[in-house]
């Protein structure tokens, strides 16, 4: 078992060195049912205020698998079913056309050949994107029409509406395009049970798993628990951020209807352990059923052809190229490779990061968790300089001293 004083040996240098403000790490050992867990530097770091074990982060894409689980939760209640076009709960893509080029014209489009499935969002076959990641019309398309990656004034409705009618960068099926399909599966799945998302996931994760402490809002009597937002100015100085390029507000209105499924969530490390734990069983945590064993082997399986895999592009690399898989919300390591921070665990882990630094793993054959979570408010454009990548740097020694690679321990 991991000590405490071993993960924060490893970590601290990365917090003398102005590379991250602070971090808080779990490591759990289904042998052992127990966790250790260690907090690494300041959660304001102004204020001097460490920060501490039940610290409150925004964890970016790792709200993604938890409203994926969602949805397979309403496939098994037989509310959805994963091979239906969306359409049926959303008529306004009925008419879906697609680009030519993905950073062409807007109006250089064909007819899209069929329609969106279930399948396809929880895969990212759905031919949705990210404006950052092009400089096409595309991009100014879907700030205009989407607002703000996370915190949006745009109205669910309005939303979804506005996405119909830009077009789609690939044909529904054919190719992995990472981008707004958690976002839209999100809002579907608020109109087809007729209340807002984060009552859904409340309802069917939350409160079943007692993550008392996650949600779209943190409530103000436990606002001196979040984690002050970090980020780097142009001389790579860490340096607090009151925002993040529009993607997230100060402070989200109480009144804000629009719930980022794919990356809205605040977490702590052991709520996101209680999800987490889901992934080394058979569709449940301790006496809590939320999946059929069938439904979460799915989920745990690649769903990507080879091709797919081959052709995925994020940020310059080709993540599933080699080695690695998706299933139904999470990625799967087919081979292990410890050279690679996302391929550590033994075949069969699944895990999936956040663009704040995060990064979770559950690997069900060591029967292990790790858990990372930090404020890393970097943009792409800093990134291709080498800017704020010692968060990704630290979740590797993280991995290292944790001992989150192969093995049963």
């Amino acid at each position: 078992m991991p000590t405490q004083e071993t993960i924060q040996a490893a970590l601290q240098p990365v917090v003398d060195a102005g590379q991250l403000a602070g971090a808080a790490t779990l490591v759990w050992r289904e042998a052992k049912h127990e966790a250790t867990s260690t907090c690494v530097g300041w959660r304001d770091l102004e204020a001097k205020s460490p920060i501490s074990r039940d610290t409150i982060f925004r964890i970016a894409s790792m709200t993604k698998p938890i409203t994926s689980l969602a949805a397979l939760m309403l496939a098994d209640a037989g509310r959805i079913d994963l091979n239906e076009p969306i359409t049926r709960y959303a008529p306004e893509f009925s008419h879906m056309r697609v680009l030519r080029s993905a950073n062409g014209p807007l109006n250089e489009a064909d007819a899209a050949e069929r329609s969106i499935t279930f399948g396809d969002l929880l895969t990212h076959r759905a031919g949705l994107t990210y404006a950052d990641f092009h400089r096409g019309p595309i991009a100014q398309a879907y700030r205009e029409v989407l607002g703000g990656d996370i915190d949006s004034d745009v109205l669910p409705d309005d939303w979804i509406a506005g996405l119909a009618r830009l077009p789609l960068i690939a044909q529904p099926g054919t190719v992995m395009t990472y981008g707004r399909a958690t976002d839209l599966l999100g809002l579907l799945l608020a109109r087809i049970e007729g209340e807002p998302l984060g009552a859904i996931l409340e309802r069917l994760i939350f409160s079943p798993l007692k993550m008392k402490d996650t949600g779209f809002v943190v409530p103000q009597a436990k606002w001196a628990r979040r984690a002050a937002a970090y980020g780097f100015d142009e001389s790579a100085r860490l340096t607090r951020r009151a925002t993040w390029g529009g993607v997230v507000v100060p402070e989200r209105p109480v009144n804000m209807a629009y719930e980022s499924g794919g990356a809205g969530l605040w977490s702590t490390v052991d709520d996101y352990l209680k999800f987490a734990r889901l992934f080394l069983g058979d569709g449940k945590v301790e006496d809590v059923r939320l999946l059929r064993p069938e439904t979460l082997e799915m989920m745990m399986t690649n769903q990507l052809t080879d091709s797919q895999r081959a052709n995925f592009t994020l940020l310059g690399g080709k993540p599933f190229a080699v080695g690695r898989g998706f299933g139904l919300g999470v990625s799967v390591v087919l081979e292990t490779d410890r050279n690679d921070f996302m391929r550590r665990g033994n075949p069969g882990t699944v895990s999936w990061p956040g663009a704040f630094g995060g990064w979770w793993q559950a690997d069900p054959k060591a029967g292990s968790v790790c858990i990372f979570l930090a404020h890393n408010m970097v943009d792409l454009t800093q990134m291709a300089n080498g800017i704020g990548l010692g968060v990704w740097s630290a979740i590797e020694v993280f991995q290292t001293a944790g001992g989150c690679g192969v093995g049963r321990n």
